[in-house]
């Protein structure tokens, strides 16, 4: 009997990129894709590797394709957006070893900046699309997709999404087959894309389309359950488990491979049924293509493009039933908050103190934009907030931006803030730019990168030192190192710095509060007969400190981190460890 083994989504991929034999996968950590990386490496015949960013992550596998094995990279839709470069191109470029790329979309925006919609992408740059509807199919789907890239000799996007990555499922576990790697051989004239041999590759890409367009019925992703041919769905990916428990008796034409499209099966089964319903989440790919060929059928219409779906919605949607659904109960709200001990709250309570207003970045420090500290007034996308600040002074000139600094994590930095410090250092701009390093990628859960020391796989390595990259590599001058709890020092630095007429870097160290090798201090806690109830230490916002009814203040001894940022605002010694 074989085995079989509950796993989520993303531990699923995991295992079936190494049951596919792949050799060499890279990948930047970003929810709701982290996961996938987090488990191959659990595989020693696999390579793998936290890479700076997402299009790093695609080259390194693009080059093990044409090397001549079997590669994986991985993560989320916003960063196909950074992957779009060489994603477009290596659609003409093809691939000799399997070539697979993971795009983890997040409708409902749980952990992201946009519900944006990977099969558009994919579209756009004509790359077939495989989607899973739980965690067995994630297994077996991404072995079948590198199946396909070698067959139609195509990189393939692998599409999941949050409710998939992050849901549990039983999955049936086999032997890792090893394909023979492919000698690797000079081929000019389909790996260096100058426009004279992009020009002849691009009909090549049309007629694989048109191929496996013809070719999808045949493919076992596809499938045709027929039942009450009433109500027929076209549907894919997650959305499918909904259908099938708010429909059971429809009849459902299930896609795996949501492009191309399958336009002969499709066709056969709109007519064999009496109504036809496309259900897919966000945006109305399959819907537009399959109207487009004088099918008649219901989506958009009735369904919405925000969000997730739900086997109740579907329902009302569908059978317009008014279902009997209990009131959620009435919870408080709880935003999200930096955790007790975090070195941004010291940092953006020094700024909010001096009154300076922040670009702020994608990471843990994006929570610098509410209460209480409220000083991040601008987020955009990773590396955004250096560039940002430098389209600012370049519009409103250099007093503007002496009231202004760009906030950005050091595995941002690493990722493309990098870039955008070299172009305000090149173009002679004024600007101050905080690079928050707490010694890790903390939003995505503790993963290493390149200023850290250490690998995916574990190894011990020269750190980057982000001093000598900004101060000898790029050659900013006022570059400094200051620790994240020292305000004193830093607010000194801000007040000066800020008024400079040049480039300034100030590298905030201190490590987050909840990296294991980071070891907790003594707890603080308040001495009632010191205390003024002034509300000093409640500022920064820590979620250790509360104040009861009467005024009096405390300090949760189990979830201080020992700071002393509070501390150091006390004016009367009455919070001591």
């Amino acid at each position: 009997m074989s085995e079989k083994k509950l796993m989520l989504g993303n531990e699923a991929i995991a295992r079936g990129a190494w049951e596919a034999g792949v050799k060499v996968s890279a990948a930047y950590p970003g929810t709701p894709s982290t996961e996938i990386s987090e488990n191959i490496v659990k595989y020693e015949e696999i390579y793998c590797e936290w890479s700076p960013n997402e299009k790093v992550a695609l080259e390194v596998a693009i080059g093990a394709s044409m090397a001549g094995v079997r590669a994986l990279a991985s993560m989320k839709h916003v960063g196909v957006n950074v992957a779009a470069d060489p994603l477009y191109t290596v659609s003409y470029i093809g691939a000799t070893g399997g070539l697979v790329l993971v795009a983890a979309d997040d409708p409902g925006m749980y952990s992201s900046q946009n519900e944006q919609d990977s099969r558009a992408v994919a579209r756009a740059a004509h790359v077939p699309v495989i989607e899973p509807s739980d965690s067995q199919e994630a297994k077996e789907f991404i072995k079948y997709a590198f199946d396909m890239s070698e067959k139609y000799d195509t990189p393939v996007i692998f599409r999941t999404t949050t409710r998939i990555a992050h849901s549990q499922g039983l999955v049936e576990l086999e032997d890792r087959c090893e394909p023979i790697d492919i000698p690797y051989e000079k081929k000019v004239a389909k790996h260096v894309m100058m426009p004279g041999n992009a020009i002849k590759r691009h009909p090549l890409v049309v007629a694989r389309e048109e191929q496996m367009s013809i070719d999808g019925a045949d493919f076992p992703i596809n499938r045709i359950e027929m039942n009450d041919t009433k109500i027929g769905v076209i549907t894919s990916g997650i959305p499918y488990t909904y259908v099938k428990e708010a429909l059971p008796s429809a009849s459902v034409l299930k896609l795996g491979c949501v492009n191309p499209l399958p336009k002969q099966m499709i066709l056969d089964f709109a007519k064999k049924v009496d109504k036809l319903y496309i259900v897919e989440e966000l945006d109305p790919i399959i819907e537009e293509q399959v109207k487009s060929w004088g099918v008649e059928c219901t989506g958009k219409e009735i369904f919405t493009v925000l969000g997730e779906y739900s086997t109740n919605m579907i329902k009302k949607a569908i059978l317009g039933a008014e279902l009997d659904i209990e009131t959620p109960a009435d919870v408080p709200v709880r935003p999200p908050i930096l955790c007790p001990g975090c070195p941004h709250r010291s940092t953006f309570y020094s700024i909010k103190k001096l009154g300076i207003h922040v670009a702020g970045d994608i990471g843990c420090y994006t929570l610098g934009a509410v209460a209480p500290l409220g000083v991040v007034e601008s987020v955009v996308c990773m590396g955004s907030s250096i560039s940002t600040l430098h389209g600012m002074e370049k519009a409103k000139g250099k007093d503007y931006v002496k009231n202004w600094v760009a906030c950005i994590g050091d595995s941002t930095f690493m990722h493309t803030g990098v870039n955008s410090l070299m172009n305000m250092f090149y173009n002679q701009a004024t600007g101050t730019v905080l690079i928050l390093d707490n010694s890790t990628t903390g939003m995505t859960g503790h993963q290493d990168h390149a200023a850290t020391g250490k690998t995916l796989m574990g190894e011990e390595v020269l750190a980057i030192d982000l001093y000598k990259l900004c101060h000898d590599g790029i050659g900013i001058e006022n570059t400094y190192v200051v620790n994240a709890f020292d305000t004193k020092t830093l607010e000194e630095l801000l007040k000066r710095e800020t008024q400079r007429e040049a480039v300034s870097v100030l590298i905030v160290q201190a490590p987050c509060a909840l990296l294991k090798s980071n070891k907790p201090k003594p707890a603080y806690h308040i001495d009632s007969d010191k205390c003024k109830r002034c509300g000093m230490c409640m500022k920064p916002g820590c979620p250790a400190i509360t104040k009861a009814e009467d005024g009096s203040i405390s300090i949760n001894a189990t979830m201080c981190n020992g700071c002393g940022l509070c501390a150091g605002l006390c004016k009367f010694a009455a919070i001591n460890q």
